[in-house]
């Protein structure tokens, strides 16, 4: 059970996750001798990117993956980022590439993410995994979506019967990391979707419709506790930095305290999507060198 009360323990599952994941590192080790390998690379010295960087390597260390971390100077030319990804994804040995954003304002996102092999891409950013995704085929799925459904589902299996079938679901925000393919696994999942963003005419009244409310839009506290349904299921994305009484403070999307009495189950922020995110990373990886060695890919973990 991933809650207390009506609160979403995405810390605890996150750390459940990790070890079952674990327990597949090591069979995959025992019974055919491979070790997934993880490649992160980091152009410039942004601090928080270093930060995130640094707990991914001491993470999937943690459940015996292989961490390698490529540091760049942040003068570094787009056409030598590229050909070092190219350099990666033509090495047997490596079974997941990260590249860390934001790149370098002299740097395109968009061409450097399609330079990583899609059976690597770990982060699912590819547009060979978001098209496959769209359709319903297997692909690598972006990380945060992907740990916001698996806490959804096991809220819903603690307070009713886990069936996600013909629920209404409204996401807020757009994005292509998180808004549009979440959109996507709760349409796999029959729910009803609508995609809302900060513009949307009357997103207060819409929200109220929602049994399934998404909230990632990176707006701090933008969702009203009036605009949750009595007895909805909130997962809230954001992470908003702020300042309260002189004290710097990490918020979410969601006024959480106005929420909370009105939501079936919801996430808080810290401790709910956030650590999923790191730990579907190592998910990712797993699956990614199965399908690469022809191994049977896990199911749910």
């Amino acid at each position: 059970m991933s809650t207390r009360g009506n609160i979403i323990d995405g810390f605890g599952y996150a750390k459940g996750l990790r070890e079952r994941i674990a327990g597949r590192v090591a069979t995959l080790k025992s019974e055919h001798g491979l070790t997934p390998c993880l490649v992160v690379v980091i152009v410039g010295e942004d601090p928080a990117s270093q930060i995130y960087v640094k707990n991914k390597g001491e993470t999937t260390k943690a459940v015996g993956m292989e961490s390698r971390t490529i540091v760049l100077p942040a003068d570094t030319t787009e056409p030598d980022l590229l050909k070092l990804i190219g350099d990666l994804n033509a090495d047997s040995s490596v079974n997941g590439i990260l590249v860390q954003l934001p790149l370098p304002a002299h740097m395109s996102s968009l061409k450097v993410i399609d330079a990583i092999d899609p059976l690597k891409d770990v982060d699912g950013f590819h547009v060979q995994n978001a098209g496959r995704l769209a359709v319903g085929l297997d692909a690598i799925v972006p990380c945060t979506p992907l740990g916001s459904l698996m806490l959804l589902k096991d809220a819903l299996k603690t307070h009713g019967d886990g069936n996600l079938s013909g629920l209404n679901a409204v996401i807020v925000g757009r994005s292509n990391i998180v808004g549009k393919p979440m959109a996507q696994l709760l349409l796999n999942e029959n729910c009803t979707v609508t995609i809302a963003h900060s513009r949307t005419t009357n997103l207060p009244e819409l929200c109220r419709t929602a049994d399934v409310l998404v909230a990632a839009v990176g707006r701090a506290k933008f969702i009203q506790g009036d605009w949750v349904k009595d007895g909805a299921y909130v997962i809230d994305v954001g992470i908003n930095r702020i300042e309260v009484e002189g004290k710097s403070k990490i918020v979410g999307d969601v006024d959480f305290d106005a929420a909370l009495p009105r939501a079936t189950a919801i996430t808080p922020v810290p401790k709910g999507v956030g650590p999923m995110t790191i730990a579907c990373l190592l998910n990712n990886t797993l699956q990614a060198a199965c399908v690469q060695h022809g191994l049977p890919v896990p199911g749910d973990l």
